[in-house]
């Protein structure tokens, strides 16, 4: 099953790729309070629509380049 993630756009200065950055809330083993992580993930925008600050859906894909395995779905 692929993963789909919520993100904002971060960065859409490469050719049909955008960087979306993706923000978890943890809950730490040991200590029990909760913490807020980011990860960053380049996805595929075919037709370069989607700009700096966009909130979109991105979806895990079979290998795109070597480090561009997502694409984004829609626009939230």
């Amino acid at each position: 099953m692929a993963k789909t993630l919520k993100g904002t756009i971060v960065s859409n200065k490469m050719a049909k790729t955008v960087v979306v950055k993706v923000d978890d809330f943890k809950k730490h083993p040991r200590y029990n309070r909760f913490y807020r992580s980011s990860k960053k993930y380049k996805a595929h925008d075919e037709k370069g629509e989607f700009h700096i600050g966009d909130k979109v859906m991105i979806k895990e894909v079979k290998p795109i380049s070597k480090d561009k395995h997502f694409t984004v779905i829609e626009k939230i």
